[in-house]
């Protein structure tokens, strides 16, 4: 494979990171693969779907209910303290296309690490993200980019942070400035019924508006949102979903990440899949680089991407 496609890659994961600040969902009922529900349905089927939303909607408008629901999907935060597997990427970026193998590595609270893999065993670039950091490695051409989160605009003035992009890649709710989220928090949040068995959770910051979209049954996070809206530069729009949901020890979590990227001039889609639910814990969770690394500025890294 190409160098130039590593590099791409590499890229776009680097842009996935500084556009989660400015990010806005449109249709948030709809499914991230972009497929739309057949609207073929018998009569039976209809006055279930309205009975159930009508259910809904009775249950929880009082904010005792309310909060017992959020209480409910703040449980099914995983317990697990590594989580790691074997993963597919598949990254489109306007008519570019490419699909990569690699590796998952996620320490709670400490790292979450991508390797992206050349011919399946040559690691081509790295992904590190930490609590101090974000460092973006291209092994190819021996180049780097080491910063804290407060060196990246988009992050800071949105108040992504490590814990945010955790809670992202590990299918949980989150609130800004928070590393964890307690019952108090929880009164930020509300939870109104949505379509056919959804519940939508919503939460507001400043310019910025946080959605989920929850099963009422299991409680569990199908997809995150964050929407930005900026009437001079455009709107800004991110969609995290989950899918295939496998059980891990004594929780669930969804084998299949779908995000998309919407901005006024780029679109980018991510998929990740993992192959299977490990929790190897013999690895090192902060990279070293030998001299003959050169480290790069945030410029370089915008103008490649802005390039594609």
């Amino acid at each position: 494979m190409k160098t130039s496609r590593f590099l791409t890659l590499t890229t776009c994961m680097a842009a996935l990171v500084l556009a989660t600040s400015c990010s806005s969902i449109k249709g948030l009922g709809r499914k991230g693969n972009g497929k739309q529900k057949s609207e073929q349905t018998t009569s039976k089927g209809k006055k279930k779907k309205a009975a159930d939303a009508q259910q809904a909607a009775t249950e929880l408008p009082d904010s005792i209910q309310q909060q017992a629901f959020l209480q409910q999907v703040n449980d099914n935060a995983q317990h697990a303290r590594f989580i790691t597997s074997k993963i597919k990427f598949s990254v489109e970026v306007g008519n570019q296309q490419m699909t990569l193998t690699g590796n998952l590595r996620m320490k709670r609270d400490d790292v979450i690490r991508l390797q992206l893999m050349a011919f399946g065993f040559v690691e081509a670039g790295r992904l590190e993200f930490t609590p101090e950091y974000v460092m973006i490695i291209d092994r190819i051409n021996k180049q780097y980019l080491k910063v804290p989160y407060s060196h990246l605009e988009f992050l800071r003035t949105s108040g992504i942070d490590f814990y945010v992009l955790q809670a992202l890649f590990w299918n949980e709710l989150f609130q800004p400035g928070k590393n964890h989220l307690t019952d108090a928090n929880l009164k930020s949040f509300t939870a109104e019924a949505g379509a056919d068995d959804d519940i939508v959770v919503a939460m507001e910051s400043g310019k910025l508006s946080y959605r989920w979209l929850t099963d009422r049954s299991s409680a569990q996070v199908k997809m995150a949102n964050i929407k930005y809206d900026d009437k001079y530069r455009g709107n800004y729009q991110l969609n995290w979903d989950y899918e295939d949901f496998k059980k891990h020890e004594t929780k669930f979590f969804p084998m299949t990440h779908k995000i998309t990227f919407n901005t006024p001039k780029k679109d980018l889609k991510f998929e990740m899949m993992l192959n299977y639910m490990g929790n190897e814990d013999n690895w090192e969770t902060r990279t070293t680089l030998s001299g003959k690394y050169r480290q790069v500025e945030v410029d370089e890294i915008l103008r490649r991407f802005m390039a594609l």
